[in-house]
């Protein structure tokens, strides 16, 4: 039987854990070229104390951690300001609504529990959940996301009723312009065989860069199979008029590898 990663080239467009990605791939015979489009995470250190210290000290009925990184920061910023205890304390008087998996592995590290946790992974999924909600009717919102569709959130949900504290512990900068050309042109080219996303952000710098967003959608859906870790990746491929997108059936990268390498095999086998 063929081994499906074997000899394919791989495209990866991941930042973090770019490195364990391509050991991955190569495992399984692939040959891996990492792509980092993701933009450099920069920290608002400034921001995020006062985002910990408002939190504390304000009354708020719901909190939404939209990230695991976001989290994350808001609790090293704690431990800095010497309020840790509060900051968690204060997590455990409110509703907390969370969307992804990194988010809820954190919650569960602090002994928290979610009141409402999206179904797939996604802010769409949380949004149309809360318009039937009982707190979503003039409650406070500390909502913690970053500069990927903040404003745009915040008047979602500003128009279900919440108001609504925005907290921006970090932002995603603009990624390197020859790393998005290079990739751009080995999806176009037919270089590369495959490329896997593992956010939604690696999706947007990519198309929003390229003036070949077309030739970039085609490709995809002809030779080059786009791969996305998580349904929110996927779904940014789709908009994107991407048709033909792998994704495996838990969000995990381990499971991503083995699952895309029996699906090549399987195409591989029925050519």
């Amino acid at each position: 039987m063929m081994n499906g990663l074997n000899g394919k080239k791989v495209g990866v467009a991941a930042t973090r854990r770019a490195e364990e990605i391509s050991g991955l791939i190569q495992k399984n015979g692939g040959l891996p070229f990492v792509y980092s489009i993701q933009g450099r995470q920069k920290l608002h250190t400034s921001i995020s104390e006062t985002n910990v210290l408002d939190l504390i000290d304000q009354p708020f009925d719901s909190v939404l951690l939209t990230t695991g990184v976001g989290a994350e920061a808001l609790e090293e910023v704690a431990y800095r300001l010497d309020c840790h205890t509060e900051f968690i304390q204060k997590l455990k008087t409110v509703d907390l609504i969370i969307r992804g998996s990194k988010t809820r592995s954190w919650l569960k590290k602090h002994g928290l529990s979610p009141t409402l946790v999206s179904k797939d992974g996604t802010m769409e999924n949380l949004l149309d959940v809360q318009a039937d909600q009982k707190f979503a009717k003039g409650d406070r919102l500390f909502l913690q996301a970053y500069n990927q569709d903040d404003a745009a959130l915040k008047r979602q949900f500003e128009a279900l009723g919440f108001t609504v504290y925005l907290s921006k512990p970090y932002e995603y900068e603009e990624p390197d312009n020859d790393t998005l050309f290079s990739l751009s042109e080995g999806i176009i080219s037919q270089q590369l065989d495959i490329v896997i996303f593992t956010s939604k952000t690696q999706v947007q710098n990519l198309f929003k860069a390229c003036i070949k967003s077309q030739e970039l959608a085609d490709a995809f859906n002809g030779k080059v199979l786009a791969a996305a870790v998580g349904k929110v990746t996927a779904n940014e491929l789709s908009k994107n008029y991407i048709s033909d997108v792998f994704q495996p059936s838990k969000p995990k990268m381990g499971t991503m590898i083995i699952e895309l390498n029996k699906y090549l095999t399987d195409r591989d086998n029925e050519t």
